[in-house]
């Protein structure tokens, strides 16, 4: 056995797949790239994990709602592109030349371009864990999108898709923890 820093452990089990999370403030639509996602039961609750240092927090909070999107790994550099800047300060829609279509049942856009997507409502935010918890209210599929192979953080700046292995360290590095 080799002895791994109890601080890397999130590495070996980083949940997937990684997902670009929008929302609306009222004004314009925004969009954050979250790592940290969860199936909570078989009836469309999902947690995601994210707080106040995010800008989207605040329209998760006062809007509650937001969709899921699942973009594929054809996506990767956009999507760390995406996570690695504020919408407070940047137009990610406008940057990164996404495209939002119409919700069917939520103000904030589907993203164009990904796998599919979940419109949510928020039912619960548990501050202290930084958990919102959501409740699925449609789901789309895009059977036009080619490539289907989902992303998954390592979290040190890897990634995988089905078996493949992306590293993204440099692109990263302003937003990875020290020693990772």
């Amino acid at each position: 056995m080799e002895t791994l820093p109890l601080g890397r452990a999130f590495t070996l089990i980083e949940p997937g797949p990684v997902v670009l999370v929008s929302t609306h403030d009222g004004k314009r639509p925004n969009v954050m790239t979250i790592s940290w996602t969860m199936v909570l039961d078989f009836s469309a609750r999902f947690a995601i994990t994210t707080g106040p240092w995010n800008h989207s927090f605040a329209a998760l909070s006062d809007q509650r709602d937001c969709v899921i999107s699942i973009p594929g790994a054809g996506m990767l550099d956009t999507v760390i592109g995406i996570g690695t800047c504020s919408g407070r300060k940047t137009d990610k829609f406008a940057r990164f030349g996404l495209r939002a279509l119409r919700a069917s049942k939520v103000t904030p856009p589907l993203i164009g371009g990904c796998l599919a997507h979940i419109e949510c409502r928020v039912e619960e935010i548990i501050a202290g864990h930084d958990i919102v918890i959501l409740q699925g209210l449609a789901a789309h599929l895009d059977p036009g999108v080619s490539d289907r192979r989902l992303i998954h953080a390592v979290g040190d700046g890897t990634f995988t898709a089905d078996g493949e292995h992306f590293d993204r360290r440099a692109l990263m590095r302003a937003k990875l923890p020290e020693g990772v």
